[in-house]
This record gives structure tokens, sequence and C-alpha cells, in this order.
């Protein structure tokens, strides 16, 4: 029998997630001025694992891969690709960073077209072209002019999560989604304890504040680091949770679209916490990157019918 879909009840756990989501990113700033990029994944990564390991508990989760390989493999590409997501946030408006993630479906078109030979129709030409615009006119004149690596992170960090993507239809398709959420934070928690490990043997001259988050080693950080962290760690399993539960109910063509509205609530908290706005270029470029993403998921979706 097959089950209702539920499109409404996925948008608004979808809504949830990107709201959510939107918010802790934005406080990723704060944590910079203090720690490093390592050692708040690291520190993050240890916070998750116990609440998952509670919620597994009590919820009975299976966290065994079936596939150890496929796992460590995928969880290293995600862990690569939020790396450089979370090093971006220092520098960039979380909105902006997020389109540069959100770029990922391009990416996802072109790999499989690429890689696995699979065929690519003029509406899915268009969508490449019209992502692609949106992405330079989201990253504005720097991305003209020479490319400055904060400008070229969140674009590198959707290519990264595209592959990883790809990983988890390819190589992970058995697996539970707690595997996949435990896998991904492992590999975070991973990368940061060995840049934590190298900046502690050769450590870098370190700017103050966000300018120094990439260089800055271990630290005797504060309060304010635990529990922003904490919030950061708590924040993303529960939008895991919701976007996972948004995937199950309604066709995954029809989520994907309606995840692109964590790039205005990305947008709308970054206004109501610091008072910034985004310029008229990037509010277009991030139209035409949900163009994009909508076309190849409704193109697909066409594809999967017939």
């Amino acid at each position: 029998m097959t089950k209702p879909d539920r499109t409404l009840a996925a948008a608004g756990l979808i809504l949830v997630y990107a709201m959510v989501i939107g918010f802790t990113d934005n406080y990723v700033k704060v944590i910079a001025s203090e720690v490093g990029l390592w050692q708040f994944h690291f520190t993050r990564t240890c916070m998750a694992m116990v609440l998952l390991a509670i919620a597994s508990y009590a919820a009975g989760f299976r966290v065994r891969p079936v596939r150890w390989g496929g796992v460590a493999a995928r969880s290293a590409i995600h862990g690569l690709a939020m790396l450089i997501y979370f090093g971006a946030l220092a520098f960039l408006d979380v909105a902006l960073v997020a389109a540069g993630l959100f770029s990922a479906p391009i990416w996802v078109l072109l790999i499989s077209r690429f890689v696995y030979g699979q065929k690519i129709g003029p509406v899915q030409v268009l969508a490449v072209v019209l992502g692609f615009a949106g992405v330079i006119l989201v990253l504005g004149p720097e991305a003209m002019a020479g490319a400055s690596l904060p400008a070229v992170l969140p674009v590198l960090a959707g290519a990264m999560y595209a592959m990883g993507n790809i990983a988890t239809r390819e190589w992970c398709a058995e697996e539970s989604a707690a595997t996949l959420v435990a896998g991904f934070f492992v590999a975070l928690g991973v990368l940061g304890a060995i840049g934590m490990a190298v900046l502690a043997v050769m450590p870098l001259a370190v700017p103050e504040g966000t300018a120094g988050f990439l260089q800055r080693g271990p630290v005797w950080p504060g309060g304010v680091f635990y529990f922003w962290t904490f919030v950061q760690a708590s924040g993303s399993l529960v939008g895991v949770v919701m976007m996972i539960r948004a995937y199950q109910i309604t066709d995954a063509s029809k989520a994907s679209v309606l995840e692109y509205v964590i790039l205005p609530a990305s947008a709308f908290w970054t206004w109501m916490l610091w008072g910034t706005g985004l310029a008229p270029l990037a509010v277009v470029g991030m139209a035409l990157i949900v163009a994009a993403g909508s076309m190849i998921a409704l193109q697909g979706r066409e594809a999967a019918a017939a």
C-alpha cells in the first residue's frame, strides 16, 4: 500500500529545520572569535555523540553500519564539506554561505554526467547555467575579480556536499539515518582532533578574533563557547531529524525544492540578530539558485515517473 504524500507537513518540518539551522549557524561568528575551527568541531562532535547515544538508546535506532567502508568514505566527504562550510561562516553571512552550499544539486548533475555517464537534457543544461550565474551574483565582485578564498569556500563546500550526496545513494543505500548522522559527526570530530594536534605541535601566528578561526589551535575557552557549541550540536541533531522525517513523508523531489527555504531563513536571522541585509544582486543570485535547483528536482521527478 502506497503511503500518502504529506507535502504540507513536510514543508512544516523543513521550515523548522531551516529556522533552527539558520539561527544556530549565525552564532558561529561568536564561537570563531574565541576558539578555532578544529576545536569547535571536536567539541561539537563530543556533545552531539552523547545526545545521539541517548536518543538511540531511547528510540532503539540502529547505529552500526552495514558497510563500514561506504559509511567511512561518505562521512569523510561530507565532513570535509562541512569543515569548509563552517570555515566560511566566520567570514561571510550565513545566507551567502548557504547559497554556495545549495549549488550542490548543480554539482550532482555535473558529476552524474561526467563521472557516471548519465545524459543531461536541455532543461538540466539551462538549470546549470542559471545556477552558476546565481552563484556568481551571490559571491559578488570578489568572484569577478580574482575570487578571494572566503568567497570561493561556499561553492567548494557545495561541490563536496554534492559528492557526499552521490555517495549516500551509491554506497549507503542500506544504512539508517542514525548511522549516517553518527558517521558525519565522527568524521568532523576526527578532522577537528587532527587539526588541533597539528596546530599544537606546529602553532601558527593567529590574528585576533574571527580572523584567526582557521589558524587557531587548542585554547582554554570560556562558558560562551561551550553554550553556543552545545546549541549548535543539539540544533544540528534536531534539524537532521526534521529533515529526515520530511523526506520520509513526501516525494524527495518536493522535499529538495522545499529545502531552499533555508536561504531566506538564514537571511532573516542575519537581519534580526546582526541588522545586516543582503545586496540586491545577492538576492537575485539566490533566486536563480533556487530556480535551478527546482528545475533539476522537478525534471528528476518527471524522469522517475516516466
